[in-house]
């Protein structure tokens, strides 16, 4: 067992105390810039200069597109996601992003796991080694890449999950709620795109539509084009929407406005009853998370004010941007969480980034005694125009009645 002791730490102690805090607080101030750095110099060393031996003028035109890259990235994020969001900058710097992450990926990858095999295989010299490398990694990041920016653009398939609900009464069985979240409108105009979605979404014959979130990078007068789409989204008993982070970034006021200009209702912390079968359903929306700290007058997420008036009787289904607000949740025994924001990681392997803060990445999990929370992976995509082994989603969740099940209805 180890003992606890209330007495000050000596001198020499705080001291050493000290230069620990300083250096955690070095390496958080500097990892944003430590982290470009490596994502550019692991990959144009692992092409170029472990052992490869190219010809000077392809190894210094090489190293020369790495380090324009460096520069490049920073600067093109930073004029298109900074204070003059401009749209072209801010695609060449995404793409960038993207690109260079799935190289880095693959480098490390390949270079630590295919040259060794191809040296117990005894194929060629070190030389032919490192090269063979060098084309495997282009190659497979170029497909990928490829691969990727269809899928991102593509409409999203459509994802059907029935969940078993205990408390939901049989009048109620069958329900079908469509989940859209994440579309992250932005710098590409996806204003088709967005049509096509809302049209796919018509064909699904819903109950209830949801977006649980992130509608786009940028105002909603900036962005209104590639939203307006929305508006004809069809519902037999209602369309409901709550805000993400994102909309925080970007006047979250103006989506809620626009939102509610389209038809949808904004579930900002509170909620609505569906009735059938003389059964009930309630219905709840909070804010995002984020909202707390934005500054915005009367923006915040606060699950007792939604649930305020509700029969604490009927089962609950909750709209939250983030899956991590599923502990509040669950604490409240809420019945369904839908929840968007992780994107799936949107390109593998960045899923086991998102874990590190969220409790789930994408699916149907289960939280507490009773709760469920669905994660979506998101319909659109955000920043790189890329979805690598995290395809977007429009999802039909059909919610299922345990009492029907167990009479045999």
């Amino acid at each position: 067992m180890t003992e606890t002791s209330d007495t000050p730490p000596t001198a020499g102690q705080e001291q050493e105390q000290g230069p620990r805090r300083s250096r955690l607080q070095l390496l958080m101030r500097y990892l944003p810039l430590v982290a470009p750095v490596l994502l550019w110099v692991v990959p144009g060393w692992v092409l170029l200069h472990a052992g490869q031996r190219w010809p000077l003028p392809v190894a210094a035109a090489g190293t020369a597109l790495f380090v324009l890259g460096l520069v490049a990235m920073p600067v093109a994020m930073a004029r298109g996601h900074g204070r003059r969001q401009q749209d072209a900058a801010a695609v060449v710097g995404d793409t960038l992003l993207g690109g260079i992450w799935v190289l880095f990926t693959w480098s490390v990858l390949l270079g630590a796991l295919l040259r060794p095999a191809l040296a117990a295989g005894g194929v060629g010299d070190s030389q032919d080694r490192a090269r063979l490398v060098t084309w495997a990694v282009l190659g497979v990041s170029a497909v990928l890449l490829a691969w990727g920016f269809a899928e991102a653009r593509r409409v999203p398939r459509v994802r059907r999950v029935e969940v078993p609900l205990e408390r939901l009464g049989s009048g109620l069985d069958g329900t079908r709620v469509v989940l859209i979240t994440d579309t992250h409108y932005g710098p590409l105009d996806r204003a088709r795109w967005s049509a096509r979605v809302c049209e796919t979404v018509n064909t699904l014959e819903a109950d209830l539509v949801c977006h649980t979130g992130d509608i786009a990078d940028g105002t909603a007068d900036r962005r209104r084009a590639q939203a307006t789409p929305l508006g004809t989204v069809k519902a037999s008993r209602g369309r409901v929407y709550v805000t993400g982070n994102h909309e925080y970034y970007s006047e979250a006021q103006g989506w809620v406005d626009l939102m509610d200009e389209l038809g949808w209702e904004p579930l900002r912390n509170r909620h609505l009853v569906l009735e059938g079968g003389g059964d009930s359903l309630v219905v709840a929306g909070v804010d995002d998370v984020t909202a707390e700290s934005s500054g915005l007058e009367g923006h915040g997420a606060h699950l007792a004010g939604a649930l305020s008036g509700a029969d604490p009787d009927h089962p609950v289904l909750l709209l939250a941007h983030q899956p991590k607000f599923v502990d509040r949740a669950a604490a409240h025994g809420i019945d369904l969480q839908l929840s968007g924001h992780t994107h799936g990681g949107q390109i593998w392997p960045f899923h086991y980034l998102v874990r590190l803060d969220q409790p789930a990445v994408a699916g149907l999990s289960r939280h507490g005694a009773r709760t469920h929370l669905y994660t979506s992976r998101g319909t659109g995509f955000w920043g790189p125009p890329f979805r690598v082994f995290a395809p977007s989603e429009i999802t039909l969740l059909v919610l299922r009645s345990t009492r029907a099940a167990s009479s045999g209805g």
